[in-house]
């Protein structure tokens, strides 16, 4: 029986701890292709950047002792994903695993992420796809910091990941959007949700006394707790302290009568 092919990627870079610790777990299911933006590439979404150059620097690392050929790819997540399938894979993947990423992607911001964004590529081409992340502390985001503990969302990416590759999932669940609190174990139990219809994290203008001067647009994090379905991604992982999964259609048509809605534009 041939293995089953798996390509890993995310969107804080080929050197991020959180893809590693996904490599390891997914090791186990098939042989796994890395394929990630060389820089990091957080808050690029599914986009597909006109000034990037596509060129991919073939690496070797030595992981816990184990030796991985690894491909940097001077582009976004979302590129990143396109060149593996398009180019450095000799076989087309049966799943596609984007993370672990450093801090959350829950409520109405997935879009902005580049994990979620890969994966959404991944899906746009065929493939199933699965978006890891693990609940942080915002000074993590963009870091690299060994202070996160990968080991239960690396044990959930291999359990969703194993789930992908077995099971059909029903027409409209493109990818599963994961999200691991960060107090989780092996032993936490999962719910399916839904996406919160809140913004999760809310932007911050710059700090700054003229236009002229260098600045950008930051966040913190705003989750509004009561009030929010006890379905949704946000209590599930906050207040319930459960791994939340998402599934997700790229099918962005509201589910609306269309008729009903036809006849109320046109009155």
């Amino acid at each position: 029986m041939e293995k089953k092919q798996i390509l890993l990627t995310n969107d804080d870079g080929i050197r991020s701890p959180g893809l590693w610790a996904a490599a390891r777990a997914l090791a186990s299911l098939g042989h796994v292709t890395v394929a990630a933006p060389k820089l990091q590439s957080s808050g690029m979404g599914r986009s597909l950047p006109g000034t990037s150059n596509g060129i991919i620097h073939q690496e070797q690392l030595e992981i816990n002792g184990q030796g991985w050929t690894v491909y940097a790819v001077n582009g976004s997540p979302a590129q990143a994903v396109l060149h593996a399938i398009l180019e450095i894979m000799p076989q087309k993947p049966d799943l596609v695993v984007s993370g672990i990423n450093y801090g959350e992607n829950v409520g109405l911001g997935i879009t902005v992420s580049g994990t979620v964004g890969a994966a959404m590529e991944a899906v746009s081409e065929g493939f199933p796809a699965l978006a890891m992340s693990v609940e942080t502390h915002q000074q993590y985001h963009l870091s690299y910091s060994e202070e996160v503990d990968f080991s239960a969302a690396a044990h959930f990416t291999a359990v969703f990941a194993r789930m992908l590759l077995e099971k059909q999932m029903p027409p409209d669940v493109d990818l599963l959007n994961v999200n691991v609190p960060s107090d989780a174990t092996p032993q936490t139990a999962w719910q399916v949700t839904q996406l919160a219809r809140q913004r999760y994290y809310e932007p911050v203008a710059p700090r700054r006394s003229s236009w002229s001067e260098a600045g950008v647009v930051g966040y913190r994090e705003a989750a509004i707790l009561d009030g929010e379905n006890g379905d949704s991604d946000v209590i599930t992982l906050r207040k319930k302290h459960l791994v939340s999964v998402t599934p997700i259609s790229l099918d962005m048509t509201s589910r609306v009568e269309l008729n009903g809605l036809e006849k109320r534009l046109r009155e």
